[in-house]
């Protein structure tokens, strides 16, 4: 009995972990929005893009990645509970 409400105390922990993680998602995007309008320059590909945004769009998107992987063991957690 303890091992089920252990395993779901975790599943909640993971749960709120990424519903954290999505959170600083958005404070990353619109921190890119807004160097990009403070620079003018809104194409990553651009010699000109401002190197703040484009480090803040290399870390949104590892976090986007990493919340892909947390989502997937919460999946998992819960399909085999």
């Amino acid at each position: 009995m303890q091992e089920v409400s252990h395993s779901g105390a975790g599943e909640l922990r993971l749960d709120a972990l990424i519903a954290d993680l999505w959170w600083r998602v958005r404070l990353l995007n619109t921190d890119i929005i807004e160097e990009e309008a403070r620079a003018g320059v809104f194409d990553a590909q651009q010699p000109t893009y401002p190197v703040l945004a484009a480090n803040l769009r290399a870390r949104r998107d590892n976090l986007v990645s990493t919340i892909g992987v947390l989502e997937q063991r919460a999946r998992s957690t819960s399909e085999a509970a």
